[in-house]
């Protein structure tokens, strides 16, 4: 059953959010310390948590003239942030708090506040090979003959985790890998088994911790641009033991202005003949991207937006000609203040041309925690969803990822607005609620 039909359409309930949800958290750098830290900030009253829809967005029900308009959060049944129990696993020793201290994003005021929660929570050894991430030296990494002892050993990390929580997410929140092309290993899970006994070099760490993750049954969500559960052997075991995945790489700062701004030029058909876009950038991630082989993944991720917005074969007047490039630089200065340059050359009526210029002065991870969050609360919810559980791809979370995934042969959806009218009406209809059309014509007969 379709979340694109109109009309009211019951569904099975929806299980509640009962007992603990477990967290667990592949890579406890700069982005995860910041969510986990901020969760906790949250929870003691210390701050607002700003940018996550799933705490402070609200969603429509009925009609414009019914006032209507509850919270998400008191809409569906999600996960209260008091119920979250966060673990995870990092290539150094750092607990939390060392880790956030080092990443300096939040200030010190707030760290020592939150210090003796952070210390608490300290990462297991991570499965790691420098192959894939060129830049870093894991000190703190699993030991295993084979891919597929690795495995287990994460598979053992979830089973013991799981003994003192009620649910379990994963999320990736590690860096960027090199870049690979699917190939015959990822075809099949009967393939990825064997691969994970052969050590296939096409099987990195995050589709170890995937294959881990799904084995179990735990919803996984990637933060990262990496090709991991964009598999069919993935999505397969995802659908076979009911564990939820979505797309790819947390949409954040400049791509989330692209899906703003493109959608706009489309929609009044003005034509684009340029788009360059560069970046600095001086956290771990940027030094991972400084790589050329890491950089080619994360190319590919922020690419692919404007084509699928702009449809140029449907649109070739006004957008085959595009030319479209995208830079990013290391620059230690900056820390995790990211800043992000886009040039964009337009052209109107008659194919006069016009300029428009983006100076965003981000924090990457001030913008990415709040999504990793609403990634975690709605794949918990997606798992207690009859409907939603054994669909495999959750398409209705493209609106937080620079890449949507969709089954085999369906494009994806880039476009913000269609993106968050997606997720709304995702939510309605499970919980059996009028979907949402904005047609309004009712209002006038």
């Amino acid at each position: 059953m379709s979340t694109e039909q109109t009309g009211s359409q019951k569904t099975a309930g929806v299980e509640p959010a009962k007992g603990k949800l477990g967290v667990m958290v592949v890579g406890l750098g700069a982005v995860a310390t910041t969510m986990i830290a901020g969760v906790e900030a949250v929870r003691r009253g210390l701050a607002k948590p700003i940018g996550s829809l799933t705490q402070m967005g609200t969603i429509r029900l009925g009609k414009r003239t019914e006032n209507q308009t509850p919270l998400i959060k008191d809409f569906v049944p999600l996960a209260d942030l008091n119920d979250i129990v966060f673990t995870g696993w990092d290539i150094f020793e750092d607990n939390v708090y060392e880790s956030a201290a080092h990443a300096a994003v939040l200030d010190k005021e707030t760290l020592a506040k939150l210090k003796p929660y952070l210390e608490t929570i300290k990462p297991m050894p991570a499965v790691f090979d420098q192959f894939y991430v060129k830049r870093l030296h894991g000190t703190h990494v699993k030991q295993g003959k084979t891919k597929r002892e690795l495995a287990d050993q994460v598979i053992e990390d979830i089973r013991a985790f799981r003994k003192t929580v009620d649910r379990v997410v994963m999320i990736w929140c590690g860096s960027t890998e090199i870049f690979l092309e699917p190939s015959a290993v990822h075809q099949s899970i009967e393939n990825f088994e064997k691969g994970l006994l052969a050590n296939d070099a096409g099987i990195a760490p995050s589709q170890i911790y995937a294959y881990a993750a799904l084995s179990e049954g735990v919803p996984f969500a990637n933060g990262a641009p990496n090709l991991t559960v964009d598999i069919p052997a993935l999505v397969c075991l995802s659908k076979k033991n009911a564990a939820p995945i979505c797309g790819k790489d947390f949409k954040t700062g400049q791509t989330l202005m692209k899906t703003v701004l493109a959608p706009a030029f489309k929609a009044r058909m003005l034509g684009v003949s340029g788009w360059f876009s560069t970046n600095i950038l001086g956290n771990r991630d940027g030094e991972v991207l400084d790589d050329p082989q890491s950089f080619k993944t994360k190319e590919e991720s922020k690419l692919g937006s404007l084509e699928y917005i702009f449809q140029p074969e449907l649109y070739p007047d006004l957008y085959k000609d595009l030319y479209h490039k995208i830079r990013i630089n290391y620059y230690p200065p900056r820390g995790d203040e990211k800043e992000a340059w886009d040039n964009i050359d337009i052209f109107g009526w008659l194919g006069y041309p016009m300029q428009l210029k983006v100076n965003f002065l981000c924090r990457d991870s001030i913008l990415a925690a709040p999504i990793a969050l609403d990634l975690v609360l709605f794949l918990d919810l997606a798992k207690r969803s009859p409907e939603l559980q054994s669909i495999g791809i959750q398409e209705w979370l493209s609106f937080y990822l620079k890449s949507p995934q969709t089954r085999e042969g369906l494009y994806p959806e880039h476009d913000l607005f269609i993106q968050s009218m997606k997720l709304k009406n995702t939510l309605r209809h499970i919980m059996g609620a009028d979907l949402i059309t904005h047609l309004g014509l009712e209002y006038y007969d």
